[in-house]
């Protein structure tokens, strides 16, 4: 990216927040602190009234804006793309107020860009996934969730949780919200437990924000996903798997923890990162007549034991 380019792409920034750290400006464009500083500068002998508090940011003057900023061609395609995302892997709700922005987005499009968004159109979809579980009817927790942790509100649900039948009502406090293996996950409080619980959305049966506020100071979420997913309790599996019998092994192997493959020839060396030796073992003997496993040790004695068992039982 060229200087102007750059500077420009700062004043959007700067206009996108109350106030931005000039260590995230560095850390956005890969500059150093004092290219920052001259960068900032540089908009101020233009006549842009930026305000610097040391440890705190810049930001603009009250009342200060630019007119609509024009959205790049590439810039309007990933909109649509992430248009088509958001209505196949969030709520109703959200994708409707998603699809109600594009057309804001659009509207200022240049003629020649709009119709090329036309064009593409047809040509870009997300399928869900076979194994998504649709939410409960009625039930849109996406913005409800995110308007609850903006105003620390205090969430009232009603879960069923994959161990039991019926539901339970409990007031949460909202952490944050994940996606992962095909679903939408909240982190909150559990006043009903006293502790971080993990709440999928297709488990919720109803969700509303209740009027009372919440004080205590939470973790960020990024804190809880690492308690939740330690490197140190995952287990390093490497197995080497028939080229032609690898395709058959499809999106299962992402809930088994793949991380990287390498072709060599014939075979497929495959590399998985997961905590749970008993549940891969199982997976592994469905197709186990088609591989070998490099490591660990415990995984093959698993197998081991798996086979005798299973020969005796035949």
């Amino acid at each position: 990216m060229n200087r102007i380019d750059r500077i420009s792409a700062i004043l959007i920034q700067l206009q996108s927040r109350r106030t931005v750290k000039a260590g995230d400006i560095a850390s956005r464009f890969n500059i150093s602190l004092r290219t920052v500083y001259r960068d900032v500068k540089t908009l101020e002998e233009a006549g842009i009234p930026i305000i610097g508090e040391a440890g705190i940011g810049y930001s603009l003057v009250d009342g200060y804006r630019l007119p609509p900023v024009m959205f790049t061609r590439d810039e309007a395609a990933a909109f649509l793309t992430a248009e088509k995302l958001v209505a196949q892997l969030t709520d109703d709700a959200n994708g409707a107020s998603y699809s109600s922005a594009m057309y804001k987005i659009k509207a200022v499009l240049k003629s020649v860009d709009k119709d090329y968004l036309e064009v593409i159109d047809n040509h870009i979809e997300v399928l869900r996934s076979r194994n998504h579980r649709e939410l409960k009817e009625d039930v849109n927790p996406l913005q409800i969730i995110l308007e609850a942790i903006a105003e620390k509100k205090i969430l009232s649900i009603t879960y069923t949780a994959a161990y039991k039948q019926t539901p339970t009502s409990r007031e949460i406090e909202p952490v944050g919200v994940f996606y992962l293996d095909n679903h939408w996950h909240l982190i909150a409080y559990c006043r009903l437990r006293n502790d971080y619980r993990d709440f999928r959305f297709d488990r919720l049966d109803y969700i509303s924000v209740t009027g009372e506020s919440f004080t205590k100071a939470h973790p960020p979420l990024k804190e809880h996903l690492k308690s939740l997913y330690k490197a140190n309790d995952l287990i390093t599996i490497v197995i080497r798997i028939k080229r032609d019998t690898a395709p058959y092994m499809s999106e299962q192997r992402y809930y088994h923890g793949f991380v990287s493959e390498t072709i060599d020839g014939d075979i497929v060396e495959m590399q998985f990162l997961t905590p749970y030796l008993e549940g891969f073992s199982r997976w592994y003997i469905t197709f186990a007549d088609h591989c070998t496993i490099v490591e660990p040790a415990a995984l093959k004695e698993r197998i081991k034991a798996m086979v005798e068992k299973i020969s005796i039982n035949l």
